[in-house]
């Protein structure tokens, strides 16, 4: 099921969260660099991928004990992208189902890579509150505040490079231990 709303923009309040101080994604390994360091095969670490990840938090490969329940990613299309808002608000959107639920995994120690795990999303809600350009770096600040019943809960905020809060994103997710 889907359900959408569309709007025409107009002049109104506006107001924000702050963008947190985070490093910026020039500071951080790449993507193909951190999943080599992980022991990934050359082939695997090296495949083109549509998007870039800069994890400031450990990444799925990074975690072997319980950590805050708080991820942040940088992101952005691996290339330039036409001037049409439609395809960065779907590049988005494809992009916040890439790391949110495995928030959720954070104070257990383990990440969505454990092969012990199976997960799948339940729902994924999307609020977008400006234009952006998905091909530019944006920050994905996701946080955890409730897993149980196999069951877990994740919020995220996306931000621009200077700070504009341009979506909001919350998500539930299916999360079962498979028995060995």
């Amino acid at each position: 099921n889907l359900s959408a709303s569309f709007h025409i923009d107009e002049p109104g309040f506006a107001h924000q969260d702050d963008m947190p101080e985070v490093p910026g994604p020039e500071e951080l390994q790449s993507r193909a660099d951190a999943w080599a360091d992980a022991g990934m095969a050359e082939e695997w670490a090296n495949r083109p991928h549509p998007l870039d990840f800069r994890y400031i938090t450990a990444s799925p490969f990074q975690r072997k004990e319980p950590l805050p329940p708080v991820q942040q990613v940088w992101f952005r299309a691996d290339g330039a992208l036409p001037d049409d808002q439609i395809l960065h608000t779907c590049l988005l959107t494809y992009a916040s189902d890439m790391t949110l639920l495995d928030t959720t995994l954070l104070p257990h120690g383990t990440a969505s890579v454990d092969g012990r795990l199976m997960m799948a999303s339940l729902d994924h809600a999307m609020w977008f509150h400006g234009p952006f350009r998905a091909d530019e770096w944006l920050l994905y600040d996701q946080r955890t505040p409730a897993g149980m019943g196999g069951r877990g809960l994740a919020t995220g905020r996306v931000f621009t490079h200077d700070g504009r809060l341009i979506a909001s994103v919350v998500q539930e997710g299916l999360i079962r231990q498979l028995s060995s």
